[in-house]
């Protein structure tokens, strides 16, 4: 694809969109093609308009002035987050009939379930992976799941927990009614997951490309839609990292475009993008 640079309220050139590609890809590591040129300027924008900056090029150089100040709303900018309550659903049948009882027999000496949900968004896999447990799983066992993503924006707004009525427009009454409460006067047509839904979660800022601070092992881990920003030799890198989060024969999920097929000898294919750890 040819870069095509055309008259715009802010100038930006080839030059300005390879730096900043080029910083995304060494601190994500997230592979930006060319089709991302017009994307990146209009979610760029923003932040020049609101800098009060003439162009591009005084936006690349404000970022290598001050990192701190700036890299964070950067990377906010220019990650995609696209996610819904109950997201390719075959996920959560397989969670709810294979995993599941599973999990429990296995576990059933210290009553525990851990979750991993990388790369959550604004929280609806991880609420939905909350909502499948508590409706499956003993009130007396312990769950506990973590919720990782690199944009602290979408991030604050899972913690919330908060939702306008088009998000959940496709779900049941009875899901509505047993895990949401409704918003009245100020906060009509807004929804907030019930307590018991943000009780078992936590929310934490993590770099896929830094390391991982965590110490246990995961029961299975939902990482959705995420190795398709990445190249091959680190999808293969994730692939060994998740493996060893996981639990022997554990259970990861990936999303509806991806594939271990030739990136991972210890995971096996044993539903639609679900894979378990071989060992």
């Amino acid at each position: 694809m040819a870069l095509i640079e055309k008259p715009r309220e802010f100038r930006f050139t080839v030059d300005d969109f390879n730096y900043l590609r080029k910083l995304s890809n060494e601190h994500s590591g997230i592979q930006v093609p060319d089709e991302r040129f017009d994307m990146f300027y209009s979610r760029l924008s923003k932040r020049v308009r609101k800098l009060g900056m003439i162009d591009f090029k005084e936006y690349c150089q404000y970022l290598k002035d001050y990192p701190e100040q700036e890299f964070t709303e950067f990377i906010n900018s220019i990650t995609t987050n696209l996610t819904a309550f109950f997201r390719e659903i075959h996920h959560f049948d397989y969670l709810r009939d294979v995993v599941i009882p599973e999990v429990m027999n296995r576990n059933k000496s210290t009553k525990q379930i851990r979750v991993w949900s990388a790369g959550c968004s604004t929280g609806e896999e991880p609420y939905t992976l909350a909502m499948t447990l508590l409706d499956n799983v003993p009130a007396d066992w312990d769950i506990k799941i973590l919720a990782t993503d690199l944009d602290t924006n979408v991030l604050q707004t899972a913690m919330d927990g908060v939702y306008s009525d088009e998000r959940i427009i496709d779900l049941s009454e009875d899901i509505l009614k047993r895990w949401f409460m409704r918003g009245k006067s100020s906060q009509g047509g807004l929804v907030k997951v019930k307590p018991a839904l943000q009780k078992i979660i936590q929310f934490k800022k993590l770099n896929l490309m830094q390391d991982w601070p965590m110490k246990c092992q995961f029961d299975f881990i939902f990482c959705r839609n995420v190795l398709i920003y990445f190249d091959r030799e680190t999808k293969a890198l994730l692939a060994k990292k998740y493996a060893k989060m996981l639990a022997s024969r554990s259970w990861l999920f990936i999303g509806h475009s991806e594939s271990l097929n030739q990136l991972s000898n210890e995971f096996d294919l044993v539903a639609t993008t679900t894979y378990r750890k071989n060992i």
